[in-house]
This record gives structure tokens, sequence and C-alpha cells, in this order.
């Protein structure tokens, strides 16, 4: 029995699930600053950046600012300002729709194409010195994917 001036130990903050995502999280986009600094990013201008670069090996059938949302959870108010500041720095390129001016279509430019080499050097280097083991990491991945359709209805 928990003692009256302590509480339910399913309310103390270290067995909260969510915190420890939360603090994983910030631990791991901490970890990825030295890297991001390199390049000029932020976390998520790196977010943008890798599902472009997806879609630049294998295009989808609307490459759109909407498609990108749908992609990364976020809002276009949210998506605006990094798309912007991704074509200030001359990595993204954004052109309205002529059949629909509300519909914007992204793309790489040579230098955001470019900078994917750099990434994946400066990527490899991160994990290596933090020793993360790739299998339990790539374990680790699936249960997250797993838990994140189960919160979200989609498919990890």
């Amino acid at each position: 029995m928990t003692p009256p001036d302590l509480p339910d130990a399913d309310l103390l903050l270290d067995n909260q699930l969510c915190f420890k995502l939360y603090a994983a999280s910030r631990a791991v986009i901490r970890g990825y600053r030295p890297m991001l600094d390199q390049l000029g990013l932020t976390y998520p201008q790196y977010l943008v950046m890798l599902v472009l670069w997806e879609w630049h090996a294998k295009p989808p059938e609307q490459p759109t600012v909407k498609a990108l949302g749908e992609r990364l959870m976020l809002d276009s108010g949210t998506l605006t300002p990094l798309l912007k500041r991704l074509e200030q720095l001359g990595h993204v390129q954004r052109r309205r729709a002529a059949h629909d001016e509300r519909e914007v279509h992204l793309a790489l430019s040579e230098a955001g194409i470019a900078l994917r080499e750099q990434v994946s050097a400066l990527r490899t280097e991160l994990l290596c010195s933090n020793g993360l083991d790739l299998n339990e990491m790539v374990e680790l991945r699936g249960r997250l994917a797993e838990l994140l359709g189960r919160f979200t209805g989609l498919a990890g």
C-alpha cells in the first residue's frame, strides 16, 4: 500500500511512458544537434529533408506541402516557415500547381540533393559515437512504430 503522503506508483513521473518518450526524444534531438549545426539545419528541417530525399528517390504521385504534412504529422502552418527557410538556404524549390494555386509542389534543388551525402556520413559518425547497437535500434524503432500506430491508427 502506498503511504498517504506519496502519490500512487502509476502517477509517479518516472513511471510514465509519455515522459520517457518525451525525455528520450529530446535527448536524441540534442544528440543530433552537432551534426545539424554543421549542416545549418534545425531538427524539423532535417525531418523535412529526409522525406524529400525519399521522394527524390521514389517520387510520390503528389509531392505537395499537404502530402509532406501528412507524412510528418505536421500542419501547413508549421511547415510553411520551415519550407521557406529551406528554400532560402537553397535546398528546396516550391512551385504552385498550375491547375490549383492553393496546391504547392515541392522538389529538391541540386544543393538539397547534394546535402544528402553529407548527412549520410555525419549520421553514421553520430550513431557510432553514441555506441548504438544497430539491432537494438531496429527493434526499438519497430516497437515505437507499433505504439505510434496504436495511438494514431496508422500502420507502422
